[in-house]
């Protein structure tokens, strides 16, 4: 005797990967983008792609987007966060199409906002964000990128042009079967309260930030 979980007694396989679950439209300052909802169902998180115009399957110009509240929503200037998003967001709809894809779950490279906080604390102590990390005994960087190449793969994308400096993003997609045809570098210019963390993230995070040469005088 069988039921809908599979043989009695036994629990059925849980699901794994990425699913949509729905597709709306969303009018922005930028534009009208379709923002389709996905759940990973391999984290519990719930993550969005905001698609604009007609993408095609290749070359397709995204930006893989960390979630970060404080930068994102707040306007903070300890990183350039919520400048990349805006950035990203105007390239694709000047491009007439393109994906944002904005990856919760990602907060503070993966440690969560209270201890991304607790971080920022300790950095405004002296130690850099690496340091920072590390002295809380957390992980410099634990992000996963496999959600945003499923995403991908059910939005029929074999290949991107990849907004980023990080050469790791690009990394992770190749792994998981997407080709980064291009790596389109997205470049702040920086202020005086995020220069550290920004040579902190071009020298211990191999992020390609050459712009930062030409603003020594920043302290």
């Amino acid at each position: 005797m069988t039921d809908k979980v599979g043989v009695l007694g036994k629990k059925a396989p849980q699901r794994t990967g990425v699913e949509r679950v729905v597709n709306a439209p969303l009018p922005t300052v930028y534009g009208k983008f379709q923002a389709v909802g996905y759940l990973d169902h391999d984290r519990g998180d719930e993550q969005v792609a905001l698609v604009y115009g007609d993408i095609g399957s290749e070359d397709v110009l995204v930006r893989l987007h960390s979630e970060c509240l404080t930068g994102d929503a707040f306007g903070s200037q300890h990183c350039e966060c919520g400048d990349q998003l805006d950035a990203a967001l105007r390239a694709v709809v000047k491009e007439g199409s393109g994906i944002v894809v904005y990856l919760r779950g990602h907060e503070g490279r993966g440690i969560g906002l209270l201890a991304k906080l607790r971080a920022m604390a300790l950095q405004a102590e002296g130690l850099d964000t690496v340091e920072a990390n590390l002295a809380l005994g957390l992980p410099v960087d634990s992000r996963d990128y496999g959600v945003a190449a499923g995403i991908f793969h059910d939005l029929g994308v074999n290949s991107v042009r990849l907004m980023s400096n990080n050469p790791r993003k690009r990394e992770a997609l190749v792994r998981h079967g997407i080709e980064v045809a291009e790596t389109v570098p997205l470049l702040i210019p920086p202020c005086e309260n995020n220069i550290t963390y920004l040579r902190t993230k071009r020298e211990r995070l191999d992020h390609h930030l050459p712009h930062l040469d030409a603003v020594a005088h920043l302290s």
